[in-house]
């Protein structure tokens, strides 16, 4: 039985068949029509008619940015749509006669690697995905864990600073301020103004004015010692809250996705590094291990297909 896939990007919508092995059977992508709400919802609309020429399709899954209800339905807030109190699942079930979920778009991420990619052959798993902010997804006995009002794993959204640095949310010291992609480029941005490590970040600061996150990645695949100080930076904060979080959730494995994580090891080595200094009682229990993502960009379709069909099962 397959089901179809929506990610809603700030960018682009992007959409799939998905089987029940997760491989995306054909798929399309428009652009997002963000400041118009009632537009996006006739593009989703649009897509979900002309990905459904198989018969055996049985639900639709939809991933979007933002707060969801626990019931998988109504979207709380969505920052990137413009979306308070939506009953999505409401309209698009009246327009495509097929069951619809809705879900964040970094638990449908998260549910696909622990379905198909990094997360397999565990119980317990962490994800966070290191991108412009930080998302997270956890998935706890076997069961993606979204909290009793549906809006639960912000983990970006962890204050891990007090009184830190202004978020976006409306609070100072978040983890997303200091274990994104942004943090990142500022951390970068500051050692070349400084002078550097070496002399790449100062003279790719000179060459193009501030740096963006293709350069710092360049930079980081070349081994430049000032773009890898500031990847290290960044590692030495995700280390400590993922500590935290295994203090409370004994996850056995912490998985890294989005543009950062590309970096792969030279990103994983100083958060394993800082996660154990900051680890309790460390060397009395089990540590989860640490991975790379592996579906990429298709983890957003792939999960909010697979999470539709756990609903209609469920639900049967």
């Amino acid at each position: 039985m397959h089901a179809i896939g929506i990610d809603i990007g700030g960018t682009k919508i992007a959409g799939a068949v998905v089987d029940e092995l997760g491989t995306i059977i054909r798929s399309e992508r428009v652009p997002t029509p963000a400041g118009d709400p009632q537009l996006l919802e006739d593009s989703v609309a649009t897509m979900i008619e002309s990905l459904s020429t198989d018969a055996s399709i049985v639900a639709v899954g939809v991933a979007a940015a933002g707060f969801i209800d626990a019931a998988q339905s109504t979207v709380y807030y969505a920052p990137n749509i413009n979306w308070r109190n939506e009953p999505f699942r409401e309209k698009l079930e009246a327009r495509v006669g097929t069951a619809v979920v809705v879900d964040n778009d970094a638990n449908a991420a998260g549910w696909a690697e622990f379905r198909f990619g990094a997360g397999r052959m565990v119980s317990d798993m962490v994800m966070l995905t290191i991108g412009t902010g930080v998302g997270g997804a956890i998935v706890a006995g076997d069961r993606l864990f979204r909290g009793g009002f549906g809006a639960g794993a912000e983990l970006g959204h962890l204050r891990i600073v007090p009184e830190g640095i202004a978020c976006g949310c409306g609070q100072r010291g978040c983890l997303e301020q200091y274990g994104s992609g942004r943090a990142l480029l500022r951390t970068a941005n500051e050692i070349a103004d400084a002078g550097g490590i070496g002399v790449g970040l100062a003279n790719a600061r000179a060459e193009h004015g501030a740096l963006d996150g293709p350069v710092v990645a360049a930079l980081i695949r070349a081994g430049d010692p000032g773009a890898l100080a500031a990847l290290h930076e960044l590692g030495q904060w995700l280390g400590p809250a993922a500590a935290s979080l295994s203090a409370v959730l004994d996850p056995q494995r912490f998985v890294f996705g989005g543009g950062v994580a590309a970096a792969g090891e030279l990103l994983l080595g100083p958060v394993r590094e800082a996660y154990l200094e900051h680890l309790p009682a460390r060397g009395y229990h089990p540590e989860p291990d640490f991975v790379i993502a592996e579906l990429v960009n298709d983890a957003g379709v792939v999960g909010a297909a697979d999470l539709a069909r756990v609903w209609v099962d469920e639900h049967a």
